[in-house]
């Protein structure tokens, strides 16, 4: 089934925070990202299988920042309006067409720019989900994908860190750090279902 609908709008309201995720406002994506960046609300998704595999995701090469960079399975903004679970919900469908339970895990402040195109700055929730169904990645959104070890995507980013988005890098290393009790919980109740 092809999946080629749009789902990103340069004029979508984000929600702009303080470091406290207190509502400061709303602006546009494109302005949100523009010079120094505006501090915003994002959230990024770590999908696994029952093999203990995590689904990356290498962009698209049309997105402004970092394109045909990998990244982890799904990451986008919630929408003014929208809560956080509701967002990463939404998106991981219209992303890679996945309808599966998330976990939340904790949320960070990073700020990276990339070349003279603009900057991440941002407040991200972090959640890890599990599942055994193919994605139905959206080709406007996705240029390639797989499923990998996590001992071999800890060599790939060893050995090559510019292939990688700075907040994968970032939230790959505090998860297999801190949170690999989590990611063992959802791959188990995975292999119970």
């Amino acid at each position: 089934m092809s999946n080629t609908r749009i789902v990103s709008f340069d004029n979508e309201p984000l929600i702009l925070v303080d470091s406290e995720d207190n509502v400061l406002g709303y602006e546009t994506k494109e302005r949100a990202h523009d010079g120094e960046g505006m501090l915003h609300r994002a959230f990024s998704i770590f999908i696994f299988n029952s093999a203990g595999e995590v689904l990356m995701q290498q962009r698209h090469g049309d997105k402004r920042l970092w394109p045909l960079i990998w990244s982890n399975s799904c990451c986008s903004h919630p929408r003014k309006g929208e809560s956080g679970d509701q967002a990463a919900t939404r998106r991981l469908y219209e992303e890679l067409g996945l309808k599966t339970p998330l976990t939340y895990l904790y949320k960070f402040e990073y700020t990276a720019h990339y070349k003279n195109l603009g900057t991440e700055h941002e407040l991200c929730s972090v959640y890890i989900g599990a599942t055994d169904e193919a994605p139905n990645v959206n080709a406007t959104e996705v240029a390639d994908w797989h499923f990998i070890a996590p001992e071999e995507l800890n060599a790939r980013v060893a050995a090559h860190p510019e292939k990688f988005s700075p907040w994968f890098k970032m939230e790959w290393r505090e998860l297999w750090d801190t949170y690999r009790p989590e990611i063992e919980k959802v791959i188990a109740g995975l292999k119970k279902s």
